[in-house]
């Protein structure tokens, strides 16, 4: 092997955070300049990254605006970047989407629209129907980010109480020509999920987002229960003339960075195996079944061979019954540290790719085979932590934490477990 775990592990990390960069990927999706206008919209934890590759290489005139998360803004000469919250809306979000309606509209069929979307834009484009207010939305997020729901679950709840999302930015853009450049951070790579689906059609119905409203027993204000039953919230549905003029183009997505990562892996000459870009589910679920795959390929070589290393993708979730410091990556590695039990060989990564994992500035974590050990001679309970959804501090304390600032671009969540062959010590103690 040619590099430490450890260092194996940040440097396909940082392969798939770059591989996912705007500024690698926009250029082979552009179209040719218009005969009117040129009006660039979008948001996203990568949108002002993709306003400014777009700014550089673009032939021809253009104005526009874009909602990007606070400390993600990149610098741009015509392209106005709008910085908002994240995961929860605020007013900049809100005023940033009223402002991208106005540039929308009175358009021509001359005229085209570029929009530049990514993960986070769900929450950034935060203008809620009438008579919901800003406020009963932020609790609303807060409800939905807290309940366990699979991300497809609640972008279709967003999709029937927003102003924008579901279809209703591209209608607003009607009849100009309308070009959707799509970062995806979703599992499958669903237009319609990613971002909520502002500019692509919706075939789920306001009954739906009851019906996911129900099943996870989420709190909504009299206001949002009125939209969704009346149906006055329903989406932009797929065959609307309004939409005859959209398109859209995925220029990067979670298979593509896993991709990049292998590669990396290769290079070091360890075999690595993508999984899957797509896994779902309860982020501690998630990982004591990834300890069951690992344990299976450390003690019988199966169905892969020692030294490996696993790669996965997707969007796991946790249903927050605790208030410590956490996300999903972190919940996902101290559930996999705990039931590995300190297995000879194992070394994982998991790590959003944005940089930021849950609420902290903090992209996600290491475990390695020492890992409990250290946890307790540190006065540190695991599965204390675990059960308290805290994450961040359980690894921050060992000094394990991943922080790597904001990365510009956003494709999910990225998973390594690297297994290696146990060591001669190990194999004569047992």
């Amino acid at each position: 092997m040619k590099n430490e775990p450890r260092e194996l592990l940040n440097n396909m990390f940082s392969a798939a955070v770059d591989a996912a960069q705007p500024s690698r990927c926009i250029a082979p999706f552009l179209p040719p300049p218009p005969r009117g206008r040129t009006i660039v919209i979008g948001a996203g934890k990568a949108s002002a990254s993709m306003a400014s590759a777009l700014e550089k290489i673009w032939p021809g005139e253009l104005t526009g605006m874009v909602v990007t998360r606070y400390g993600y803004a990149v610098q741009c000469d015509r392209i106005e970047i709008v910085e908002a919250a994240h995961p929860v809306p605020d007013i900049n979000g809100l005023r940033g989407t009223q402002t991208m309606l106005d540039l929308v509209s009175g358009l021509t069929q001359d005229d085209l629209v570029i929009c530049l979307m990514s993960g986070g834009a769900s929450s950034l484009l935060s203008l809620p129907l009438d008579p919901l207010t800003l406020e009963e939305k932020k609790n609303i997020n807060r409800a939905l980010l807290t309940s366990g729901a699979a991300i497809s679950e609640i972008n279709c709840v967003r999709r029937h109480l927003s102003a924008v999302k579901g279809g209703r930015l591209a209608a607003a853009c009607h009849p100009a020509q309308l070009l959707t450049l799509l970062i995806s951070d979703v599992p499958g790579d669903s237009a319609v999920d990613i971002a909520s689906g502002p500019t692509v059609a919706d075939p789920s119905t306001c009954a739906d987002a009851l019906n996911i409203i129900r099943r996870y027993g989420i709190a909504m204000p009299l206001a949002a229960m009125q939209i969704l039953e009346s149906g006055a919230g329903e989406s932009i549905k797929p065959g609307n003339p309004s939409l005859a003029s959209s398109d859209y183009r995925i220029i990067t997505a979670p298979q593509i960075a896993l991709e990049a990562a292998a590669e990396v892996a290769k290079a070091a000459g360890i075999p690595c195996h993508i999984l899957s870009d797509r896994i779902e589910g309860e982020a501690r679920d998630v990982g004591k079944v990834m300890a069951g795959i690992a344990l299976q390929v450390a003690r019988r070589n199966q169905p892969f061979k020692a030294p490996c290393i696993l790669l996965s993708g997707g969007e796991t979730t946790v249903s927050v019954k605790g208030d410590g410091r956490g996300g999903r990556n972190v919940e996902f590695l101290l559930s996999l540290a705990i039931a590995l039990e300190g297995e000879d060989g194992v070394h994982a990564i998991a790590c959003d790719t944005d940089g930021v994992d849950g609420r902290d500035e903090i992209a996600g974590a290491f475990i390695s085979p020492n890992t409990l050990d250290r946890a307790w001679k540190s006065r540190m309970n695991p599965q204390a932590s675990l059960d308290n959804n805290d994450g961040h501090t359980f690894f921050g304390g060992l000094g394990d934490s991943v922080i790597c600032g904001p990365t510009l671009t956003n494709v999910n969540d990225f998973r390594a477990v690297l297994v290696l062959p146990k060591s001669a010590d190990h194999q004569q103690e047992n």
